[in-house]
């Protein structure tokens, strides 16, 4: 038994293959030919010149007690979570701009961010507290600023 296509299905997958081919092809003309429009363009030159400020965070490493040695990966570990979260926070700042009304960048932005930052300070806590004394008065360190 031959295991070529018969001629029938032969011709429809080379049909269905060309068409696909020509579709695609047109598809990638009509996207390289509006590359150049875009509506989007000029909000983000709007956002560009109205500058969206940014979060300055209080350091909590600068005030972290000398940190044990077993508990020394955890702080490090928990410490860049809260710079990424500075970081990312930041980058929400510029992707929103414009948006919501007076409260938003407190609603939106800085009320997440500090929730998160109790979260990662009470773990670096935590972790200092498992041999050590628990470091007190560093939940102060989780507000966060926003500065035009």
């Amino acid at each position: 038994m031959s295991r070529a296509l018969p001629n029938y299905n032969k011709r429809r997958v080379g049909f269905i293959g060309g068409a696909a081919a020509v579709a695609l092809s047109g598809a990638v003309i009509a996207g390289s030919a509006l590359a150049g429009e875009s509506s989007d363009s000029n909000d983000a030159n709007a956002r560009t010149l109205a500058g969206p400020g940014t979060i300055s965070c209080p350091d909590v490493a600068a005030e972290l007690p000398a940190t044990p040695a077993s508990a020394q990966a955890e702080v490090d570990r928990n410490l860049g979570q809260l710079d990424t979260q500075i970081t990312e926070a930041n980058q929400r700042l510029v992707d929103t701009v414009g948006q919501g009304g007076p409260d938003f960048v407190q609603n939106a932005v800085l009320g997440p961010l500090e929730d998160k930052r109790v979260a990662a300070i009470d773990r670096i806590a935590t972790a200092i507290g498992r041999t050590a004394e628990r470091p007190a008065g560093l939940d102060s360190l989780a507000a966060c600023t926003f500065t035009k």
